[in-house]
């Protein structure tokens, strides 16, 4: 990533330095996950669609520790496989839009909640402002060369309400909590960021 774009990289030292942890990504562009990867200060296995892991590219991400996930239902493997690296005291990577978007954390789906509660894993929020703008001259898919691409990384929180409790009502009210922690963090990622 540091030698293609100029990340800059903004309050990295706010993730657990060890233990289970959850980072909740913006996601607007496809080098969003790479970037959070490459500039992460802790391994990240992201939950990645499962059209990603063809050819090269999917050796390449089984490789490094990337987790298949389809999205059209609800993959139990893909779920076992992100609990145990949260309980193994792991990096989970999560786009809680479930999909690349505005990146503005507008509606979430229920996934990131379900992980959080059911490992107890604090929540990292983090922002990647810069990798949509405008297209590069070379590659009209990736953001220029050299170009700056901000990584704002948050105060972790908790997703519960401390209850312990896992019924559809408490994931709803840790979703509702979440949206408000991933929406101010990005609106003071912008104000700190000036994009």
């Amino acid at each position: 990533m540091y030698g293609l774009w100029k990340p800059r990289v903004l309050g990295a030292w706010r993730m657990p330095a060890s233990g289970p942890a959850i980072l909740a990504v913006n996601h607007s562009h496809n080098i969003d996950g790479p970037m959070v990867m490459g500039v992460s200060p802790r391994p990240t296995h992201f939950l990645i669609k499962k059209e990603a892991f063809v050819g090269p590219l999917g050796t390449f991400l089984t490789g490094i520790g990337q987790l298949k996930v389809d999205r059209a239902s609800a993959d139990r493997t893909a779920i076992t496989d992100a609990l145990g690296v949260l309980s193994d005291g792991g990096v989970l990577g999560i786009f809680p839009e479930g999909t690349r978007g505005e990146g503005d954390f507008a509606s979430l789906r229920a996934g990131l909640a379900y992980f959080a509660v059911r490992s107890g894993a604090p929540i990292v929020p983090v922002a990647v402002l810069g990798s949509s703008g405008r297209p590069g001259r070379l590659i009209k898919g990736l953001p220029p060369m050299r170009s700056r691409v901000d990584v704002v990384f948050g105060d972790p929180f908790e997703a519960g309400d401390g209850s312990g409790r896992r019924t559809r009502a408490a994931l709803d009210e840790a979703t509702e909590r979440i949206q408000k922690q991933l929406t101010s963090h990005l609106e003071n990622a912008r104000r700190l960021t000036g994009r």
